[in-house]
């Protein structure tokens, strides 16, 4: 199945980042992401700014964080327009990335601690 046939939705769910996936055939999964893990992220995509970087790149610099983790934090990264892909490799949109992917991360916290129902994760996924 290719990656365009499947919705993806984040939010912050008890302090972690959730990318939730689902398929038209209505499976899906979920994947969480420490705040510590986008941080890292954030930090080594700023620091190899004028090279780039890709996935792979970016599991071999983090070796000691698990792979999705690393993973869900760049997909969030592209889907909020903090990191502009070209080719394979990932650049920051702005001169100010880990800032952007904070913001967007407290974002999402706060929309998620608004939600009535706050300790149950969202409905659908």
């Amino acid at each position: 199945m290719r990656r365009t046939q499947r919705e993806v939705e984040f939010e912050v769910f008890r302090g972690r980042l959730a990318r939730h996936v689902r398929f038209p055939d209505g499976r899906g999964y979920t994947h969480h992401c420490t705040l510590e893990v986008l941080e890292q992220v954030a930090f080594a995509a700023e620091e190899r700014a004028a090279e780039g970087v890709t996935t792979q790149e970016l599991w071999d610099m983090l070796a000691d964080l698990p792979t999705t983790q690393i993973s869900v934090a760049l997909d969030f990264l592209k889907d909020r327009g903090c990191l502009e892909t070209r080719g394979r490799r990932s650049y920051p949109a702005t001169a100010t990335l880990y800032e952007d992917a904070m913001t967007e991360f407290h974002y999402l916290a706060h929309v998620a601690s608004e939600r009535p129902d706050a300790s149950s994760p969202p409905p659908g996924f």
